[in-house]
């Protein structure tokens, strides 16, 4: 039996709700949210896709109940506002740095033990504060932005490739955020063949280009942040975690010495199992893949910063 909790009843995480039943991921799914009735009927609605779907998985949905969420295995914190055209992910910090604290305490009270994924933007940042205040092994706090930037990535690769995306590989480390994402293309193949041999460096370029305003493209279309991907993206960590897969899955992980930082959340390839993140990646970069990692890191702790500023550490 596993139990996941969602928090935040949003686009997004009902999608990642949705998703883990579909999947059969989780045994129950608790969807929780602040505002009456949308937790729960989104749940419901779920729920009256069983039959036609097949799926055993339990959805419920609670209005601002955290006792509901007891013995929990996985928390994904999805709330918070979300990102409107033409905000940045640094904007929200303010206000949605008070939200997750507040989340992070109330789940933990009900569920010392679970692995926490966050989800609300910034990401790194808010990463970082639940590590902080949640007071926990640092491998039981993952900030999911480095699986979703990966997807897009992949989807990209595959689109001017005019290939299965299923059989692309690829990832992008770096901060979860349109100018310090880093789609490292020295490391993307198609079906074990580096992409360099298929792609010119022209159109590898408008790939890299594409997946690093991948966010706010969509943003800009749907008139709101995305939340196909980044649900389903959110249910793939949850899924590597109660199943024990060990992926390497890029996410924002807390690091003590790795590629050369310390006390920092940011996104590098992470082996993802059953105690969270069960292993960091060092990759071998070069000089310059390093460079750009390290601008990201700069300007990903210039936004973290901010938290003691405004004092929310």
């Amino acid at each position: 039996m596993s139990k996941v909790t969602v928090v935040g009843a949003g686009n997004v995480g009902a999608t990642c709700a949705n998703v883990l039943a579909v999947k059969d991921i989780a045994s129950e799914v608790v969807l929780i949210d602040i505002k009456e009735g949308v937790a729960e009927g989104k749940a419901m609605d779920i729920m009256q896709t069983a039959q036609l779907l097949r799926f055993d998985t339990v959805v419920r949905g609670v209005t601002n109940d955290y006792s509901q969420t007891a013995n929990s295995d996985v928390v994904a914190i999805t709330s918070g506002i979300p990102r409107k055209p033409g905000m940045t992910r640094e904007e929200l910090i303010g206000t949605n740095a008070k939200i997750v604290k507040s989340v992070v305490e109330q789940v933990l009270k009900y569920s010392p033990n679970a692995i926490l994924i966050v989800v609300s933007n910034p990401m790194d940042t808010l990463a970082y504060l639940t590590y902080k205040v949640a007071g926990i092994a640092k491998n039981r706090v993952i900030g999911m932005g480095g699986a979703l930037d990966s997807s897009r990535f992949k989807y990209f690769l595959s689109q001017k490739l005019k290939v299965n995306a299923n059989e692309v590989e690829g990832f992008v480390i770096g901060g979860h955020g349109d100018t310090t994402m880093i789609p490292v293309a020295r490391f993307a193949t198609y079906k074990g063949m580096p992409v360099s041999e298929c792609l010119s460096k022209e159109e590898i370029d408008e790939v890299v280009k594409s997946t690093m305003v991948g966010g706010a493209t969509l943003t800009g279309l749907l008139g709101t942040s995305a939340w196909m991907a980044p649900g389903a993206s959110i249910a793939s960590l949850v899924d590597a975690i109660i199943n024990d897969q060990r992926k390497l899955i890029p996410c924002s992980a807390y690091l003590e010495g790795e590629y050369g930082y310390k006390d920092i959340m940011i996104g590098v390839p992470c082996i993802i199992g059953k105690n969270g993140i069960e292993k960091i990646v060092e990759l071998p970069l070069k000089a310059d893949e390093k460079a750009a990692l390290d601008a990201s890191k700069e300007a990903v702790a210039k936004t973290t910063a901010v938290l003691k500023e405004i004092g929310a550490l």
